[in-house]
């Protein structure tokens, strides 16, 4: 047999007012999203559908209405919006920087390969034309 809690109507229907206003003001406790639905408000009051709908339909409409009436975006969502552009700005940069990066390293390993086989080629003795050998360096004596 399962035990029922009495249910307080009253406290509903602050519960519900109280939900609606903060997510009017961008400040939501327990939604996730903060956008201003039905299914946020029920979230945001930790009340079930069927009794909100059952018992405090003309609040739930009051919230819609005020909800539709409101023409700015919540504070917590815009801030949410303008930190999101500017991350993906960070990353468009941070891409790009990448990109030229990997060029260049490209660049230098095939330029490391191409004087590793010189090298290889001035000591082998088998030197390309194109390669001047240097002269070695003489040895100094110290003086007496």
């Amino acid at each position: 047999m399962t035990t029922r809690r009495p249910r307080n109507p009253g406290g509903e229907r602050a519960s519900l007012r109280a939900a609606a206003d903060r997510l009017l003001e961008g400040t939501p406790l327990h939604s996730e999203s903060g956008r201003l639905t039905v299914t946020e408000l029920l979230r945001e009051s930790g009340l079930r559908r069927d009794i909100a709908y059952g018992d405090h339909k003309d609040l739930i409409e009051e919230f819609q209405a005020r909800a539709r009436t409101q023409q700015h975006t919540p504070a917590l969502t815009q801030s949410l919006a303008d930190e999101n552009t500017q991350l993906r700005q960070k990353l468009t940069d941070a891409t790009s920087a990448l990109a030229k990066e990997r060029e260049a390293t490209a660049a230098l390993r095939r330029l490391v390969a191409e004087l590793d086989l010189e090298l290889h080629a001035a000591r082998e003795g088998s030197e390309p034309a194109r390669v001047t050998s240097l002269p070695t360096r003489r040895r100094q004596t110290p003086r007496k």
